[in-house]
This record gives C-alpha cells, sequence and structure tokens, in this order.
C-alpha cells in the first residue's frame, strides 16, 4: 500500500480509502454487517489507514456501525477518520443545513456514533446555497478549538463554490467523483486543487459498480442506478462491452478490472486517495493492489479513449 500526504494537511493518509456508503440502506439495500465489519479489518491488515463516512448514510447507520466496530477492536487511533455533515435528518424530514449551531451538533451527533474524541477530515457534504460561508466558518472556529475537528473538507462543490469557503476558513479536501465514466471534474476542479495544494478524494471510481466486470448484457441492475441510462438496455450493453475490452489489458497488467480502473483514477496527479466502498474482505482484496503503482501514460489514455467513445455511444443509443 502506498501512502501520501492529503493536501497541505499533516494527514499521510493510504492511496485507498476504505467508504462507507454502502451502509446507506435507502440506497443500497440492506449491507450485512458481519461481512463488512471483516472487510474494514482486512482492509487494515493490507495497509489502508483511511476510511470516509457520512452522518447521511443511513442516518447515522454507518457511523454507529463504524464507531461500534472500532471500540470493539480498539482501531480508532489506527485510522483516519473522515465524515460528512448536511442533511439535517434530526428535525423531521431531511432537508440541507450549514447553519453554525446545527453543525455543531451534528458534529457532536457523529463524535458519539464514531465514539471518538475527534474527527480527522470533517465535510461538507454538498453546497449550500443559503447559509453564508462565514457563519460555516465560526461553527469551523469553534471546532477547531475544541479539538473536536483536525482538518475542514468539502464534497461535490465546483471551484467558485470553493472559493467561497476558502475566503472565510481553510479548505483541504475535496471529495468529488471520479472515473472513466464520470471525467467532468478533469477540466476545472482538478486543476484548481493542484493549484492550491487542496487533496482529492474521489469517490464511485467504480461508477458504482459498473465498471467492477462482474456484470452482464442481461443483468438487471436494480435500485436508483437503474434510472440511469449506462445502467440498462442498449447503453448497458454499449458499456459493458468497452468493459470486456478493458479486461484484456487488466489482465496484461496482472491486473482485475476493479484494480486497474482504480489505479487510472490514481494515475491523475491530482487525486490523493481512491474511495473503495466493499462489503466483504474479499472485495476490499480486489482493489487494494491498485495502489502499487501507476499507469503507464499510453494505457491511461487508451482507457480514457475506449471509454469516451463507450459513454457517447451508450448516451446516443438511450436517446434513439
Amino acid at each position: 500500500m502506498q501512502y501520501t500526504q492529503l493536501g497541505h494537511t499533516d494527514l499521510n493518509v493510504s492511496r485507498i480509502c476504505f467508504g462507507c456508503w454502502q451502509l446507506s440502506p435507502s440506497f443500497w439495500g440492506e449491507v450485512p454487517t458481519g461481512p463488512w465489519a471483516e472487510a474494514v479489518r482486512r482492509a487494515h491488515e493490507l495497509g489502508v489507514n483511511f476510511i470516509d463516512t457520512a452522518d447521511a448514510y443511513g442516518d447515522g447507520h454507518a457511523e454507529t456501525e463504524l464507531g461500534k466496530l472500532l471500540k470493539k477492536d480498539g482501531t480508532r487511533d489506527q485510522f483516519i477518520i473522515a465524515t460528512k455533515f448536511y442533511w439535517n435528518f434530526a428535525d423531521g424530514p431531511r432537508h440541507p443545513d450549514t447553519t453554525h449551531d446545527y453543525i455543531l451538533r451534528a458534529c457532536e451527533a457523529s463524535l458519539q456514533r464514531l465514539q471518538t474524541d475527534r474527527i480527522d477530515l470533517y465535510q461538507i457534504h454538498a453546497w449550500d446555497p443559503i447559509t453564508r460561508p462565514d457563519e460555516v466558518a465560526r461553527a469551523f472556529a469553534t471546532l477547531k478549538q475544541q479539538g473536536k475537528v483536525r482538518w475542514f473538507g468539502v464534497s461535490n462543490l465546483n471551484p467558485e463554490q470553493m472559493d467561497l469557503y476558502r475566503r472565510h476558513f481553510d479548505v483541504s479536501c475535496l471529495q468529488p467523483p471520479y472515473s472513466l465514466l464520470a471525467r467532468d471534474i478533469e477540466t476545472r476542479e482538478l486543476p484548481y486543487c493542484l493549484n492550491h495544494n487542496i487533496g482529492v478524494i474521489n469517490y464511485s471510481p467504480l461508477f458504482r459498480g459498473l465498471l467492477g466486470g462482474h456484470y452482464r448484457p442481461d443483468s438487471i441492475i436494480t435500485g436508483n442506478r437503474a434510472k440511469g441510462p449506462l445502467y440498462h438496455g442498449e447503453g448497458l450493453r454499449i458499456v459493458l462491452a468497452a468493459v470486456e475490452e478493458a479486461k484484456k489489458i487488466a489482465a496484461g497488467l496482472g491486473l482485475t478490472m476493479p484494480e486497474l480502473a482504480l489505479r487510472w483514477t490514481l494515475t491523475n496527479p491530482a487525486i490523493t486517495s481512491a474511495i473503495a466502498g466493499v462489503r466483504k474482505p474479499e472485495h476490499i482484496e480486489g482493489v487494494a493492489k491498485a495502489a502499487e503503482t501507476t499507469l503507464p501514460q499510453k494505457i491511461w489514455h487508451d482507457l480514457a479513449s475506449l471509454f469516451v467513445k463507450a459513454k457517447s455511444d451508450a448516451l446516443a443509443a438511450a436517446k434513439a
């Protein structure tokens, strides 16, 4: 496992980050916590020292299960823990909330669920257009002074939004989607983060499983993903044909398809760590090797071109 500094922080993180979005039943369905807990332990054995979660994952469920596990195993201090806030689910139907008082309450609730006295990286889950950045900054200053949070980051924000926050507090990390099938951030967000020495931890490097190599053209994908044009019909068939071509490249490198997909993202110099959301020990074993090195330049561009065409063709087929 390789390690690198997260932006300008003092956090030395593994290039694979263990994600906990899978413990969000409303999105992914019920995930047994037994195999998941063993996956966390296996990740630790493989050198993963970075875990990302959020209070919104299962309305506290993911944080609670992670806190129980790390308490039971006595491994809290062996991990760098990142979590997020934004969705207020304590005051009725969930809604965005980044007000001063709510941030303080949300942080305290996360600390209790995680059974820890500090959060290493505390992230705003999305942009809140109706709360002034200086109000967010006041809450962050309090949490920093109290020693409850070490560093602050953001998720799903563009450069203009980050600029507004950076006038009031230090933004240490951005968490965006990035994969062979989702490359929009290459134009603006990634250059911005490189220029300002902001760490980047990308989620969905397997494009919600589509790049994992285990689906077939006749697979029936259910849940929220099924609404996307790449997850059914002719769009799915076209993308999976590209995945089969990519598998040949992976085999030539001695990699699995998930390892190739993650290594592709990690080859971008702006990416600090790729978030892998896994449910079983064998899943983390199937991606850990991705962090050993980067891809040769030609292979990186060959893969990029392959999936640019596949995505374009799939979207066109979906509209036909």
